[in-house]
């Protein structure tokens, strides 16, 4: 079995304490890799090259770190297949799939190599004569990533490229489940000549002890964290006692709303898309409650279940298969759960709701896609983020009722609409509480606009040019001018 060492300071390096880890293929359950399990040491040592690296990185003209950037991105590039593999053996995302997450993170170097030289300032104009205003945009230091592991690859570049870009220096703490795809991003940043110490990746399952050595450094000023609202609400308290930025992409609890007036057949595919087909619904963006105007109930509910039905489920090598597993057995029977409670309080099971156990998935943590019907609001399948393949249905009579049910919860990061009514599209897109609305569109966002969440689902944006002052700090310049 393959041994990967982690990346600090420019060196591939075993722990310091010479622990190890198995990555395990949640396909088979069967281990494929062995991974450097660093303590603290391992992550001070990474702070310190960070920090090391910080001024000189900082220093570079922001033409060449773009330069830089655009050679990680072809280095990627040239990287895709074998990266998408170890998506597919660490995370169980079908091989089709994957491909389409790598080369979507690696456009975010490209992006981000470009706003790299737009880091604009203002000149402001002064209400003094002999006084000159300046603003000014400088990269913040060291900053601390925590990424997931259902998108091992976005989730990094997506934060990765703009610190780098704004002049950052960054140590990396990937999922401990997803290692693999961080690593092999490493191998491409070395690869483009990015100097040591830039980018540092620091592997280990005790994810609370490398978090707290981030937390409690002075050298790290920001924290940068996708995952669930409970360890971001933890992290944000823990960051508060130094005043650290802090950038969170948390928790989701997206409606997908079908109007009377939608295309029956791009909504149907829409919500079959944004529900099963990333990650088998283990996306913070996809849809966990689907709401039907109850006059095409009828119509749209059958189509969507015998859509449902014909999709494929299995290994993700496996050609034709469009779901994968879960990631683990806790993220199953935690769906199964939540399934088996609404049944409990009266809903009804269009197709699915088991755990798929027989010839190539029996070893693997592999659930059918399901539909639960008669769903009512209070049940917890419809409060809490699923992060399965299970969409619970539900009907609305109009506009205004399903705006205010799709904004009562504590979650605001993606929703998404079908209607061909440019009236209802413009009032339905301004009052849901969301910081992405996908308009007959599931396909979530891109590089060139900022994504992040309100309430309760996060803090900042990522991607667009805000992602780049994201990791940037503001400094106002007052110029007092010799007086001839």
């Amino acid at each position: 079995m393959e041994f990967q060492r982690m990346y600090i300071g420019g060196r591939w390096t075993e722990a310091s304490e010479g622990q190890r880890f198995d990555v395990v293929d949640p396909a088979t359950g069967e281990p494929v890799a062995e991974v450097a399990d660093a303590g603290a040491p391992d992550t001070r040592a990474a702070i310190e090259a960070a920090r090391t690296a910080f001024k000189p990185w900082a220093a570079t003209s922001p033409k060449e770190r773009g330069r830089i950037l655009h050679r990680i991105q072809a280095a990627l590039e040239e990287r895709q297949e074998e990266i998408a593999r170890r998506i597919v053996l660490e995370n169980g995302k079908p091989f089709e799939e994957a491909k389409k997450e790598i080369a979507f993170a690696l456009g975010y170097f490209g992006w981000f190599g470009e706003e790299a030289r737009r880091a604009y300032g203002d000149l402001v104009p002064s209400p003094f004569p002999g006084k000159r205003l300046w603003v000014l945009h400088q990269p913040l230091g060291v900053v601390g990533a925590i990424t997931p592991w259902n998108f091992p690859a976005t989730m990094v570049t997506r934060k990765i490229a703009p610190a780098l870009a704004a002049g950052c220096t960054v140590v990396l703490k990937p999922a401990s489940a997803t290692p693999l795809t961080a690593l092999a991003i490493a191998e491409a940043t070395e690869a483009a000549g990015l100097p040591p110490g830039v980018f540092n990746v620091v592997t280990s399952r005790r994810s609370r002890l490398i978090a707290e050595e981030l937390l409690s450094s002075p050298e790290v000023r920001k924290i940068a964290f996708t995952g669930s609202t409970e360890v971001g609400k933890a992290l944000m308290e823990k960051a508060s006692r130094q005043l650290k930025r802090v950038a969170f992409e948390l928790g989701g609890n997206a409606p997908f709303i079908v109007f009377d007036d939608a295309d029956l057949d791009a909504a149907v595919e829409g919500a079959v898309g944004i529900k099963y087909l990333r990650v088998g619904g283990q996306s913070c963006i996809c849809a966990n409650r689907i709401y039907v105007q109850a006059s095409i109930a009828a119509e749209f509910i059958p189509r969507f279940v015998e859509r449902v039905r014909a999709l494929r489920v299995g290994p993700g090598f496996e050609p034709g298969v469009v779901v994968g597993p879960l990631i683990n057995e806790e993220t199953r029977k935690k769906v199964h759960d939540l399934v088996e409670d609404a049944l409990s309080r009266g809903a009804r099971l269009a197709t699915g709701g088991a755990a798929l156990t027989e010839g190539a998935l029996a070893r693997g943590y592999f659930y059918a896609p399901t539909v639960l019907l008669d769903v009512a609001e209070d049940m917890p399948v419809c409060q809490e983020e699923i992060f399965g393949p299970v969409a619970p249905v539900l009907t609305f009579r109009d506009e205004a009722e399903v705006i205010e049910r799709a904004n009562a919860t504590v979650f605001g990061l993606a929703s998404y609409l079908y209607s061909r009514d440019l009236g209802r599209i413009t009032r339905v897109a301004e009052g849901l509480e969301y910081g992405l609305v996908g308009v007959n569109d599931s396909a979530g966002y891109t590089h060139e606009i900022p994504f992040g969440g309100f309430k309760e689902s996060g803090l900042g944006r990522e991607g667009g040019r805000e992602g780049l002052l994201e990791y940037m700090e503001t400094k106002s310049v007052v110029v007092a001018l010799p007086q001839p």
